[in-house]
Formats: structure tokens, C-alpha cells, sequence
């Protein structure tokens, strides 16, 4: 566990950026002619279903890095899909200790796993510079109505996200700190791969070291031998902010991680 020195001194929320208060941005292109639909790598949608999505948004979004998209406990009920940057679910403890939950890359759906009334149970935050996608929480439940193939889509989008919480678990849970930095660096990029984000054989990375600590659970000391001994074995290396597998088999030994492809998901 992190001690008092070791802990990361995170501005309050208070002073970081929010979301509630950034202007609209000129609409993007219509859903039909959006870079991540016509890139063929996520499931395809009916004209129909198209046509739903195209009025179920309601604004585009922009923020720099670190901006709060949603705030833990908050009641507003935001549905974002991040069109273009990274962010990341995290929730924190009274002595501002964080656990990121996850990391959301381009395509993700964000805020499901909310109850509107109650407020969320997690914080989301801009990693990069993000580009949004923002839905009526209003227009959820007449999507479930009128369109139910759509609906499961939606149902199967916060399925998957309890199977990458599960996966985190078991990494938190029976992995050394080996091995889950192996599987943190294999997942990020098999998921930046599934979307089309491998340029050159490498990824943008855009996590420091603390995100990698707050993410498995490790002090940031601990975090940063056990990066050092992988790059040592030449497993990976980050240069430029970017992120190249240099021996993706023996990662996949270690983690104890199945390297194949991942199937392609919905796109809201």
C-alpha cells in the first residue's frame, strides 16, 4: 500500500476542470459519416437504429486533460460516448486515495453504470484532450422501447464493462505486480488495436506511472521497479508517448493473458 509520501498529491476537485461548465462545440459530422462508425470496426447498425442515435445526441464536447466528466456522487446522468482521446473511472477515498477502475478509449459508451436518481458511484476523468458525444439520459429508456436489438447492444456494453472489472480483480487479487503490469499493457493495447489506434506498430500511452499504480493497486515505487524489470527484458518500450510490444508472447506468459483478437463491440 502507498505510505503518506508515496501518496499523489491530487488537486482538489474544487479546482479541476468540469465539464458542466464547458460550452458546446459546432456538431460533429452525422453519425453516418463518423470516422469510428465507417471504420468498420465496430458492429454494425441498421438505418433505423442509425437514425435513433442521430437525434438521441444532443451535443458535442470537448475538454483538456483532467477535466471531470462525471463526478462521483453527482445526479446529473451524463451519457457521453468519447469520440476521439482517453479517459479513465476511478473512485476515491476521504484522504483523496484513488482506484481507477478503468480506462476508456475511443468508442467507449460512458455513465452507464449509474443510477440517475442516486447520483454516480464513480468519477470519470479526461486522460488527453477529449472529444464527446453527449445523449439525453431521458432518450435511454425510449431507446430500449422502440428499439430493442439496440437496447441489448446497450445491455451488452455494461455487461462487458463488469467483465473488465471481474478481470481486474483477479488481477488485483492472485496476479503479482509482474504480472499485472503485463496485463495492463497487453489489454490497453489489444484495446486500442480492436478500434484501429495501432499506427506503426505502437499506441499512444498517455499514462504516467501514478495511473499505473492507482490502476493495479501497487505503490508508485513498486510500480516503477516492476516497469523497469520489464523494459529491462526488452518487453516493451515507451518512447515519445507511445507504447510498442516488443515480445507480445512472453507478455502473454507472464500475464497469464490471452493475446487474441478481441471482438468488435457496438458503437453508440
Amino acid at each position: 500500500m502507498p505510505t503518506k509520501s508515496e501518496k499523489k498529491s491530487l488537486p482538489a476537485l474544487s479546482e479541476r476542470p468540469n465539464l458542466a461548465t464547458a460550452e458546446d462545440v459546432p456538431r460533429f459530422p452525422p453519425c453516418a459519416d463518423c470516422a469510428l462508425r465507417k471504420s468498420g470496426r465496430f458492429t454494425p447498425i441498421t438505418v433505423t437504429e442509425l437514425a435513433f442515435v442521430q437525434d438521441f445526441r444532443h451535443a458535442n464536447r470537448v475538454a483538456p486533460p483532467g477535466t471531470v466528466l462525471i463526478r462521483e456522487t453527482s445526479s446529473e446522468g451524463k451519457l457521453y460516448t468519447l469520440y476521439a482521446g482517453w479517459a479513465f473511472r476511478y473512485k476515491t477515498l476521504s484522504d483523496g486515495r484513488r482506484q481507477i477502475l478503468n480506462f476508456l478509449l475511443p468508442g467507449d459508451f460512458i455513465g452507464l453504470q449509474q443510477h440517475f436518481n442516486d447520483g454516480a458511484a464513480y468519477g470519470v476523468e479526461a486522460l488527453t484532450s477529449v472529444s464527446l458525444c453527449a445523449f439525453q439520459q431521458n432518450g435511454l429508456m425510449d431507446l430500449f422501447k422502440a428499439l430493442p436489438a439496440l437496447g441489448f447492444d446497450v445491455t451488452w456494453l455494461a455487461a462487458s464493462q463488469k467483465n473488465v472489472l471481474d478481470e481486474n480483480l483477479l488481477t488485483a487479487g492472485r496476479r503479482n505486480a509482474t504480472e499485472r503490469v503485463a496485463t495492463l499493457l497487453l489489454q490497453l493495447f489489444q484495446r486500442a488495436e480492436r478500434v484501429g489506434l495501432v499506427v506503426d506498430g505502437a499506441i499512444e500511452f498517455p499514462l504516467n506511472q501514478q495511473h499505473v499504480a492507482d490502476a493495479l493497486g501497487l505503490s508508485l515505487v513498486h510500480t516503477n521497479k516492476t516497469m523497469r524489470r520489464l523494459l529491462g527484458l526488452g518487453l516493451y518500450r515507451i518512447e515519445g508517448g507511445r507504447l510498442e510490444l516488443l515480445d507480445r508472447k512472453a507478455l502473454s506468459r507472464i500475464a497469464d493473458h490471452d493475446d487474441g483478437a478481441l471482438r468488435p463491440v457496438p458503437l453508440i
